[in-house]
């Protein structure tokens, strides 16, 4: 309460004439009443009544708080309004990590579903350095400065990075190559198109989807040379660029380097794609992931 809550029956007293029927309109005791007008007495350090057989009047200081509490209280309540709707508000913000590789595309994609299902949503984009070391402590602190991150994942990422997902899409693998390279005025490629080429590759472990693309290249496709990093960042798609390689990637990275072309293989190599949320999620991202998983699923 931003008042003294015995202002309510000060002033209910004050325009009833006496506190038995102050009290009849509370549901409380007459002594109840003046209980609280002798603790709001007794707060103020003034006299607000004149007690008499006929009943109560105000005192000049009485008349002076009767004028000034209806607006004070009205105030008081207004502003409590408003701190709880921020609050509500607050609650509502969807912290988004976004970075080159991360963008929030498929956000804004499902927003109009998603202000349909959840009207109080806000997101609130917080970009990060795509950093192997920034990654993995964003990632495997989510909730305490972003929410949530949509990318790939897998189950092998997933563990490394300690934090879950929900899947909204399955991407199919593409080739990435620079506009200069041989392979750009193709609209489509085959395993054999990329005979006698160099194809970066994230290292054996970190991603199983793609351990399963190696693995069957080995197995079947010796021609191809495997080049292996890391972890993606602004620098392998550089170093794609600069070096002629191929990159293993995802249509949703096309706009992460303006000299790259992503194509599709004719090949049946997905990996998942969605929201990376922590493992146990405050109530407003659940909320939020609950509508997401409704909008997917219908």
């Amino acid at each position: 309460m931003l008042y003294d809550e015995h202002l309510d029956m000060f002033l209910q007293a004050a325009e009833a004439g006496s506190f038995s029927k102050a009290a009849d309109a509370a549901y409380i005791t007459p002594s109840a009443v003046i209980k609280q007008i002798g603790l709001l007495e007794s707060r103020l350090g003034v006299k607000l009544f004149e007690r008499s057989y006929r009943g109560i009047k105000l005192t000049g200081a009485g008349e002076t708080l009767y004028r000034e509490a209806k607006p004070l209280i009205l105030y008081c309540r207004e502003v409590a309004v408003k701190v709880q709707t921020s609050m509500r508000a607050e609650n509502s913000v969807i912290r988004i990590g976004i970075s080159p590789l991360t963008p929030p595309d498929v956000l804004l994609e499902l927003w109009p579903k998603l202000h349909a299902v959840y009207p109080e949503l806000r997101f609130q984009l917080a970009p990060f350095e795509n950093t192997p070391s920034n990654a993995r402590q964003i990632l495997k602190n989510l909730g305490q400065n972003i929410d949530v991150v949509a990318g790939l994942f897998d189950e092998s990422l997933l563990d490394y990075r300690e934090c879950c997902a929900v899947q909204i899409s399955r991407e199919k693998f593409c080739a990435a190559v620079s506009v200069r390279h041989r392979l750009a005025e193709k609209d489509r490629l085959t395993a054999v198109d990329l005979y006698g080429e160099t194809l970066m590759l994230i290292e054996p472990g970190k991603m199983c989807c793609v351990d399963r693309v190696r693995n069957y290249l080995i197995d079947n496709h010796p021609r191809i040379t495997i080049k292996d990093f890391p972890f993606h960042s602004l620098s392998v798609f550089n170093e794609c660029e600069h070096s002629n390689c191929v990159l293993l990637a995802v249509e949703k990275w096309k706009n992460v380097h303006p000299l790259l072309k992503i194509i599709p293989v004719d090949w049946e190599f997905d990996m998942p794609y969605g929201l990376l949320h922590a493992s146990a999620p405050d109530a407003k991202v659940i909320s939020f992931l609950n509508a997401v998983k409704l909008i997917i699923s219908g």
